[in-house]
């Protein structure tokens, strides 16, 4: 049989490994998840696995720790998101104007290299550059005149260190989305806009604005599922200390799940937060993206 000029087998060919591979890395994981988060799955007992429907979505929705993890995660994701932007947005600004090719490539390039860099190394690199005693950042401190900063062992530096850390690797990312969609935006309207008035601020609401908004909507959806599920550079950089002052949700599921060998427990919290980022996609595409097209 042939649909459009093109076999079924052919088709099956191209979309096959595909859907096989999707299925394999994520439906599959997925669907154990749920099937964990219904029993309780111990790591030290899988012999015994017994049905418990509901209820350790109920032990989580009650447990203190949980929502204690929660909230430091979504703070921390309501302190980079929006720099992130801001200065996303500002780069992106500055590598539009014309001018400056070999120099503006450069930019570029270089804006690659701290979001290639893996999460360990980046949390690795912190753990160095937040040093007390040997790190850059307390050698430029004390170039200043003030005294070294205990970076990764008081519980409030521990997470603004950890913000700043997540700000410098991510902000190229949303500079060169953003930079993406100002090249997006017709010559000749850009140019006439210029000619009507010298406000950048203008030009940036009723020129550029309206080609921002896809790319702005990717941003910040992916950077909200990212920093929700934020998990290698924390580890490798504070281990959720001190204490348990950046214990963001991803690390306590991790804990949960293998320290305390618990995994029906650590998926249900797991599928949680999968439904909570959903939902903020959603909203981010209901409130921008679809009232931006209407």
């Amino acid at each position: 049989m042939k649909s459009g000029g093109v076999s079924r087998l052919t088709v099956l060919g191209f979309l096959g490994p595909a859907v096989l591979s999707l299925a394999l890395i994520g439906i599959v994981p997925l669907a154990f998840a749920i099937y964990t988060s219904l029993h309780k799955y111990q790591l030290t007992n899988l012999r015994r696995t017994p049905f418990l429907g509901l209820e350790n979505y109920q032990t989580v929705l009650s447990d203190p720790v949980f929502w204690d993890a929660m909230q430091r995660t979504m703070t921390l994701l309501v302190i980079v998101l929006p720099l992130q932007i801001l200065f996303g947005m500002g780069i992106a600004l500055l590598l539009h104007r014309p001018g400056l090719g070999f120099l503006k490539t450069l930019t570029r390039l270089s804006l690659v290299v701290p979001m290639a860099t893996t999460y360990a190394v980046v949390g690795l690199l912190g753990q160095i550059m937040f040093n007390l005693k040997y790190g850059v950042v307390n050698q430029l401190i004390g170039f200043l005149g003030f005294d070294p900063v205990n970076w990764i062992g008081d519980p409030t530096n521990a997470f603004i260190a950890i913000a700043f850390w997540d700000v410098w690797q991510w902000t190229p990312f949303c500079a060169l989305v953003l930079l993406a969609g100002l090249t997006m935006v017709p010559g000749e309207i850009e140019e006439a806009a210029r000619l009507e008035t010298k406000k950048w601020w203008t030009i940036l609401r009723h020129v550029q604005l309206p080609f921002l908004i896809p790319g702005l909507t990717a941003i910040l959806i992916l950077r909200t599922a990212d920093t929700l599920k934020l998990f290698d550079m924390v580890f490798t950089m504070t281990r959720g200390g001190p204490g348990s002052s950046t214990e963001l949700i991803s690390l306590l599921i991790q804990r949960v799940g293998f320290r305390v060998f618990d995994q029906g427990l650590a998926s249900a919290q797991a599928i949680i937060l999968l439904i909570i980022t959903i939902v903020l996609s959603q909203l981010y595409i209901r409130l921008i993206y679809r009232e931006v097209q209407q």
